[in-house]
């Protein structure tokens, strides 16, 4: 059975990896996610702050958003959320609000993950709610997609440098 819940955790995370590049063809950072329930994707989105100047379009908030819509109710107690990162506190926060059974994800988050990483707001059981925690499925792709990412984002912002400088030198010259 583990060995079946680890292919189909690979199969919806493959999913949210598509997503997550679709976030990256519209210069967003490429986070994906799905939310599955009873073995059907009810809901897809990726990663939308920079295109919505929001600061809450975050995969995961936009994917619950859906699948409640979808439901018509907030209340997504037997669903499983697939995300490429780790939830921040924002997403973490909404996720046991939700009452999400389950959350699988890709890539741990050093600088704000709170699945496990920094700390596990998902199973503290302080909360009415804990939500389990499966992290590092195809965590080497998802963290190659955020790698790639932020290192085409640092060669632009150092060629882009080298060219002011150069018109500079030039209008002095």
């Amino acid at each position: 059975m583990i060995g079946q819940d680890q292919n189909h955790d690979e199969k919806y995370m493959l999913e949210a990896i598509a997503e997550a590049k679709k976030a990256e063809k519209l210069e967003e950072v490429p986070i994906g996610a799905v939310i599955v329930l009873n073995g059907e994707i009810i809901a897809r989105a990726h990663n939308l702050r920079e295109t919505k100047q929001s600061a809450t379009a975050h995969a995961e908030l936009l994917a619950i958003e859906a699948a409640c819509e979808k439901l018509g109710t907030w209340r997504l107690e037997e669903a499983v959320l697939y995300v490429t990162l780790e939830p921040c506190p924002m997403c973490s926060g909404s996720i046991i609000l939700s009452r999400i059974k389950r959350v699988v994800y890709g890539a741990k988050d050093p600088k704000g993950g709170c699945a496990g990483t920094l700390m596990n707001l998902l199973e503290d059981t302080r909360f009415n709610h804990q939500s389990e925690v499966e992290p590092g499925v195809l965590e080497t792709e998802c963290g190659a997609l955020l790698s790639t990412f932020f290192s085409n984002i640092r060669k632009r912002k150092k060629a882009e440098k080298l060219r002011r400088q150069q018109r500079s030198d030039q209008d002095k010259g």
